[in-house]
């Protein structure tokens, strides 16, 4: 490590001023940043660390909508059970260490190609609060490890929409039990949503073409035949062919656990 400074802001005003500094960043669970920081990876002069804003933290119901505070750590919204899929998909992030650590505003700020909330978020067609805006999850995530943030904008909460059904699935990287593919899917009403994790180049995606059959019929075997197009991630860990069949067996499966 090295030396940097680190401030402990009590609310989103002084933290919004104190990340106003070009060598500060922002700090939620640490999971990523702490481990990237002793890569010497990322070298900010102030750490602006968000876990003492009790604003951040906390999971209410509005109506059909599910509102997680931006500091809430995976271990409570896996324990919250509201959104089953959900609080299944958090239950399976890391280890309890982890889980109790990392927050979801941190892991949607980070947008690791890999990681499990963005798949949840976009599959569910949730709404990403900020101290400035709200951002529909269609337009904030935007590439690998890139999202819709501007410099200063603080994730405050995420708006979550109570699907009629929904099953998150993934094959997981077993070390560090991110990824490999991960499918989340949401039914409600006529509208399906197919969200898919740690496949492609791009990052996060819908996958409209499994949507569109789905929508015609909402069952496995509407899925025959299909796979995904776009360029998919080709790594030690599995082939780009690879990836795009998991893509398919996993979508498969949720809408079966649906």
């Amino acid at each position: 490590m090295y030396e940097f400074d680190i401030e402990k802001p009590s609310t989103i005003d002084e933290a919004v001023a104190a990340l106003a500094s070009d060598e500060a960043q922002a700090l939620g669970g640490g999971q990523t940043l702490i481990p990237t920081l002793k890569q010497r990876l990322a070298a900010p002069g102030v750490l602006v660390s968000l876990g003492g804003i009790d604003a951040l933290k906390g999971i209410r119901p509005e109506g059909d909508t599910l509102v997680i505070g931006a500091g809430t750590c995976h271990a409570d919204v896996a324990a919250d059970g509201t959104i089953p899929a959900l609080s299944a998909l958090a239950a399976g992030i890391g280890d309890p260490a982890v889980r109790n650590r990392g927050t979801i505003g941190g892991s949607l700020a980070n947008n690791d190609p890999s990681a499990c909330y963005p798949a949840g978020v976009l599959g569910l067609g949730a709404t990403v609060v900020t101290n400035q805006r709200e951002i529909g999850a269609g337009d904030f995530f935007t590439g690998l490890f890139e999202t819709a943030l501007e410099d200063g904008e603080i994730i405050t909460a995420v708006k979550l929409p109570r699907p009629e059904a929904a099953a998150y699935v993934k094959f997981e990287q077993p070390a560090s039990r991110f990824a490999l593919v991960g499918v989340f899917v949401s039914r409600t009403g006529t509208e399906v949503r197919v969200a898919v994790t740690g496949a492609s180049e791009d990052g996060v995606f819908r996958w409209t073409e499994a949507e569109a059959a789905l929508s015609a019929n909402f069952a496995p075997d509407a899925l025959d035949g299909m796979s995904p197009d776009g360029d998919m991630i080709s790594d030690i860990h599995g082939s780009a062919e690879y990836r795009a069949h998991l893509v398919a067996v996993l979508t498969k499966r949720a809408v079966a656990a649906c």
